[in-house]
């Protein structure tokens, strides 16, 4: 019996998704465990492995085509076996390659072969531009489009060498009109020259974070909350404590740490809105902003009031390796009840954030910055740091959020309590 794969849903906050590539074609026999296609989700690109053994009968979605989730991906079942009737279940319209139940395997990989010559050098039957998913990422970066560079890989499909062959022909081709003299007649000196520009495709990341980010700053009502910082004291024991450890500490895995002890002090801060009640956590997940390419992703730390500077600083490093390769697992970015994005190395002194739903609350970090300051009745030179707490007021008022923030100044000031 031909087993039915859909697109699945792989995050929590996934709608569609979209093939990256697939690396079992119609005819290929498949195993339990085998790789069947990489999909790219709103937070990450991951693998698909097959739960089944057969032949791939059918594939449904295209590459690089957003579709909802429950889409027919994909069928695998015995060859030459009769598949109508699941493609019919589904909607019609889908591009579709199937083998026919009247065709065996090996006729079905030829008339694809065959048809594929038929067209266009980088074009297979559905008129789709055949490309690799590293030379698709690089045209997208560069902002070349795909359907102007002539494939040479297998069957005509574009790979990496053909985009950076075209983006060094169109450097060459700009530098010459460059230099070359400029003869404009009086009959065309009043010609107006349209600007260039890059239509980019909104990825599925994007797309997510800007629905959701719409969403939190529509539907919660924001207020904010600054507060400037002497860090002076933590900056001295951040070097005695980097001189003895072997794991470097950054100034972010001491607010991650202060954070989440203030936030068991204040544990309304640590809550979320669910319409007809507010949750509030007796755990403290601290959701750390890491900036990629396609956006913001969130991974998580989990149970941070629990754990050691060194433990925080190891595990947000590696989360936020895993964000930047695209490696992340749905458990990575699940669960926050809190967020810190910090721009502070960006050269940031101040800014607002807009709340992570579910959240409460988001602070945001800026940098440590020497300022004149009044210490004893003497005007000093003191490192100052700003931090901007953004809250939901159907859930936070400003004295809850104002306490919670005074808490955090007394840890970070006198940062010997964050290691008791």
């Amino acid at each position: 019996m031909a087993e039915v794969i859909e697109m699945p849903k792989l995050s929590d906050t996934m709608t569609e998704g979209v093939i990256a590539a697939w690396h079992k074609n119609v005819g290929d026999t498949v195993k339990a465990g085998d790789l069947l296609a990489e999909i790219e989700t709103d937070k990450a690109t991951m693998e698909l492995e097959s739960y089944f053994d057969g032949v791939l009968l059918y594939q449904g979605i295209e590459v690089g085509k957003p579709v909802p989730i429950g889409t027919l991906m994909a069928i695998i079942g015995k060859a030459g076996e009769d598949i109508s009737a699941i493609v019919a279940k589904y909607s019609g319209g889908q591009t579709q390659t199937s083998a026919k139940n009247t065709e065996t395997t090996t006729e079905t990989t030829t008339t694809t072969q065959t048809t594929t010559h038929q067209t266009t050098t980088h074009a297979d039957t559905d008129d789709r531009i055949k490309v690799s998913p590293l030379a698709k990422k690089i045209a997208a970066e560069k902002g070349i489009p795909l359907e102007e560079i002539e494939g040479s890989g297998d069957n005509g499909r574009i790979i990496k060498k053909d985009v950076e062959n075209y983006a060094q022909q169109q450097k060459q081709q700009i530098t010459q009109n460059i230099q070359q003299p400029a003869t404009q007649s009086s009959a065309n000196q009043n010609t107006v020259t349209q600007g260039a520009f890059t239509d980019t495709l909104v990825s599925q990341m994007r797309k997510t974070i800007a629905r959701r980010l719409s969403e939190s700053l529509y539907s919660a009502p924001h207020f904010f909350l600054t507060m400037e910082i002497n860090m002076d004291n933590i900056i001295e024991l951040r070097k005695q404590v980097n001189a003895i450890s072997d794991v470097k500490t950054s100034f972010n895995d001491w607010v991650v740490k202060a954070v989440s002890m203030a936030l068991r002090k204040h544990p309304k801060i640590n809550a979320s809105w669910l319409g007809d009640k507010i949750r509030t956590y007796h755990y403290v997940n601290i959701g750390v902003a890491v900036a990629v390419d396609e956006g913001l992703l969130v991974p998580v730390i989990r149970n941070t009031d629990q754990k050691t500077i060194t433990q925080i600083s190891t595990e947000t490093k590696q989360l936020a390796e895993k964000a930047k390769n695209k490696e992340l697992q749905p458990a990575d970015w699940e669960g926050n009840t809190f967020t810190i994005s910090n721009l502070g190395m960006f050269g940031i002194d101040e800014f607002t954030a807009i709340i992570n739903p579910p959240d409460a609350c988001i602070l945001a970090v800026g940098g440590i910055k020497e300022t004149a300051i009044v210490k004893n009745g003497q005007i000093v030179v003191g490192n100052i740091m700003k931090v901007t707490l953004s809250c939901d007021h159907r859930i936070v008022d400003g004295a809850m959020g104002a306490a919670f923030l005074q808490t955090l100044k007394t840890l970070l000031e006198e940062p010997f309590k964050i290691l008791i």
